[in-house]
């Protein structure tokens, strides 16, 4: 079964000194500040379309890397996973960076680096990015 997720933005004025609001519909989360500069220079307090495909790519990660360690006979007891997300005015996304460690019993560290690997192939976010460098490290 498919499913929808909904998210909106209003914007108000031109790109450079506009502003505008993107709210989280489905999940009724909240709605967050985003604006050019916090895009292109310093964040200061207000999000970014590139925060936000961060955020979703470290969890869709995660989430991904879990079901891969369950199926192989270890499932974790915690991961952490972080993503960086590189926009470059004029270019767009040039890179995305997932930083992954986790506490995994029955596995060394090799075992796990070959099974987050396949996790970032796998991972729908990533499938979806995929015109994008995406580079993971184990940690």
């Amino acid at each position: 079964m498919a499913t929808t997720r909904k998210a909106s933005t209003v914007w108000n004025g031109n790109l450079v000194q506009g502003k505008g609001i993107v709210t989280l519909v489905s999940s009724k989360v909240g709605s967050f500040d985003v604006s050019w500069p916090s895009r292109s220079e310093e964040p200061n307090g207000v999000t970014s379309p590139e925060e936000l495909i961060a955020a979703a790519h470290a969890s869709c990660f995660s989430m991904a890397l879990s079901h891969e360690l369950t199926t192989a006979g270890t499932p974790p007891k915690q991961l952490r996973t972080s993503a960086e997300v590189d926009f470059q005015p004029g270019v767009g996304i040039t890179e995305i960076r997932l930083h992954v460690s986790g506490d995994v019993d029955g596995i060394d560290k090799e075992g796990f680096a070959k099974i987050a690997h396949a996790a970032k192939e796998g991972c729908p976010v990533s499938q979806a990015l995929k015109a994008v460098p995406i580079s993971l490290t184990i940690g």
